[in-house]
C-alpha cells in the first residue's frame, strides 16, 4: 500500500474588494491571530508600507513556517500565503483572515509540499 508524506501545507490565498489593505496594525493583528488558529508559534511579524496609498508586504515567521502577505490598495486585493507543517492546520486561518478583510471575492489553492511516497 502506498503511503503519502507531506511536511508542509500551503494554501495561496486571492482576495478581491477587501478591507484594511492600509491598516499595518489591523494586518499585523490578523496574521497573529491567523497563526493562533491554525496551531503556529509566532516567532516575528515584519510589515513594510509602501507609503500613503499604496500597499504593505510582510511576513509573519512562524516557528512552523509563514504567513505572507501583499496589498494592492489600487486594485482592491490582497495575496495571503499560508505554509505551515506538522499538526498545524492552514485552513483554520482561512476565516480570522475573511473576517479582516472581508472579501467580495476569493479564490484558495492548496498545495502539499514536499510530498512524497513512502
Amino acid at each position: 500500500m502506498t503511503k503519502f508524506v507531506s511536511p508542509g501545507r500551503h494554501l495561496l490565498i486571492d482576495f478581491w474588494d477587501v478591507r484594511h489593505l492600509q491598516d499595518a496594525p489591523q494586518i499585523e493583528h490578523a496574521m497573529r491571530d491567523a497563526a493562533n488558529a491554525c496551531g503556529a508559534t509566532v516567532l516575528d511579524v515584519i510589515l513594510h508600507s509602501f507609503g500613503d496609498n499604496a500597499g504593505i508586504t510582510g511576513v509573519a515567521i512562524l516557528a512552523e513556517s509563514h504567513i505572507s502577505i501583499h496589498t494592492w490598495p489600487e486594485i482592491n486585493y490582497v495575496a495571503l500565503d499560508v505554509f505551515v507543517c506538522g499538526a498545524c492546520d492552514p485552513h483554520k486561518a482561512l476565516n480570522v483572515l475573511r473576517s479582516t478583510f472581508e472579501p467580495q471575492r476569493e479564490h484558495v489553492q492548496e498545495f502539499h509540499r514536499g510530498k512524497m511516497e513512502m
